[in-house]
């Protein structure tokens, strides 16, 4: 099964629930259980900004968006709705999704100079409507696929920027080299998502590191939900603690790590730990959290250092190496990396 911003373990739950007032949303995540997910089969634009009161134009890459229409079928591409540079179509997830291919599009260029998820000025695909009540969004190495969710529990993933920044988030690590989808460094994978998820929405709104929410998917529960969002990066645990869905099972803390075979070794549930470091980092610095925190994390991704199979204690590691080579070894970035490796338990102390 194709990893999915909805966790395997959360769609079980919700699959075996007997509670009549949810029959549809549990056949929708039995049957999203067992949809086999396909496998994966430059433009530029005048940007203009005062400096100094002056009036500067610079060309910088743009997007390339093509968004497809499945028809609430299983097939992929699908039918072809909007391409870059038409305008809206009616259709709210066509048009969440076109946008929010944009800001992620933004973000990367903006906080990081990549130009594209491939780095390389690519298309940025995505289908909507995927399947019929289907209850996640997810990354196939080739495109962004959504489904409408089933109205109960799941509503529209296109509505939820770290959603699609999430996802999309996946594509950058695989073009990066890749970490292995197991253990700790799939843990790390997840957690990245979860990083720039977060960052293109903090940075679409203009937010500081203490304005942020960081939480991944707020929007996609539907009322009834006790609980605002998948997770959350200041406080994994929290996010949710419904009567159905169960409550949110992630760790912050090494002490608390989940040993399990579910989940790819529990993927999406350790994933807590790396994400709560990062928020640590971020919280710290201040400011806009891509522009030091983000930048510290995503150099250590691009670098080349890391093997596909880094634990958190390697990850921890090569953040510190990298921070110290950006910034200096005695600089208050490599202090706020240090100490929050070691808030979280993966260094032994403040110097380790």
């Amino acid at each position: 099964m194709t990893p999915g911003i909805v966790p395997p373990f959360l769609l079980d739950r919700l699959a075996t629930t007997d509670d009549p007032r949810l029959a549809r949303a549990a056949a929708a995540a039995r049957k999203t259980l067992t949809v086999p997910r396909p496998a994966r089969p430059v433009r530029t634009r005048l940007r203009l900004s005062i400096d100094e009161g002056a009036l500067v134009a610079e060309t910088v890459p743009a997007p390339d968006r093509v968004i497809s229409d499945a028809a609430n079928t299983e097939r992929l591409p699908g039918r072809r709705v909007r391409t870059e540079d038409d305008g809206p179509t009616g259709d709210r997830s066509v048009d969440e999704a076109y946008d929010g291919l944009g800001a992620t599009f933004d973000f990367f260029w903006d906080a990081f100079a990549r130009d594209g998820i491939d780095g390389a000025g690519g298309s940025l695909l995505a289908t909507v409507h995927f399947g019929d009540d289907y209850d996640n969004a997810f990354w196939n190495g080739e495109r962004m696929v959504f489904g409408d969710g089933d109205g109960d529990v799941f509503t529209g993933f296109t509505r939820s920027l770290s959603v699609i920044a999430h996802e999309l988030g996946h594509g950058v690590t695989e073009a990066a080299g890749g970490l292995e989808y197991q253990g700790q460094s799939g843990a790390l994978n997840e957690s990245l998502s979860d990083v720039f998820g977060a960052l293109a929405e903090q940075h679409a709104l203009g937010q500081t590191a203490d304005e942020a929410s960081w939480l991944i998917g707020a929007g996609i529960f539907a009322e009834a939900v006790q609980g605002t969002a998948l997770r959350s990066m200041s406080a994994p645990g929290t996010a949710y603690d419904d009567d159905v869905l169960g409550k949110d099972p992630q760790p912050g803390h090494m002490r608390d790590y989940v040993e399990t075979s579910d989940d790819n070794g529990g993927v999406h549930i350790n994933s807590g730990i790396p994400n709560r470091a990062f928020f640590l980092v971020a919280s710290r610095l201040g400011g806009h959290a891509w522009e030091r925190a983000g930048s510290i994390w995503y150099r250590t991704l691009t670098s080349g250092s890391l093997l596909p199979a880094a634990d958190f204690a390697a990850f921890a590691a090569a953040t510190l190496a990298t921070a110290t080579a950006e910034y200096g070894g005695t600089s208050e970035e490599v202090d706020a990396v240090r100490a929050a490796w070691a808030g979280v338990g993966v260094a032994k102390d403040a110097r380790a």
